[in-house]
């Protein structure tokens, strides 16, 4: 007794389709941790991106000298460093805005 195979093309196909979408999926998830790294940069903080007092990211001259400088500060005695958070927080102004009066 001889047993006969007979493949569908429905079946075929689907197996095809589920096969694409599965490496399709794999594909952009891959992708996406690539560009996630470097999109934040790029896209306004009202969207979502970077907010405008966040620290450079690792790797560039604007981070090491960052590093430097909060080095600077924690090697500082805490009673001027104190006085200069203070005296910087008066000098500069304030980016709140006001309440509305109800």
């Amino acid at each position: 007794m001889r047993l006969q195979m007979t493949v569908s093309f429905r079946r075929v196909a689907a197996a095809l389709v589920a096969t694409t979408l599965a490496c399709s999926l794999a594909g952009c998830a891959s992708i996406n941790d690539k560009l996630a790294s470097g999109m934040g940069d790029f896209i306004p903080q009202w969207a979502g991106g970077l907010p405008a007092d966040a620290p450079p990211r690792p790797g560039t001259a604007k981070y090491d000298e960052f590093m430097r400088e909060r080095e600077r500060k924690r090697q500082q005695p805490a009673a001027e460093r104190d006085d200069a958070d203070k005296t910087a927080s008066i000098s500069s102004p304030s980016t709140a805005k006001p309440k509305p009066a109800r």
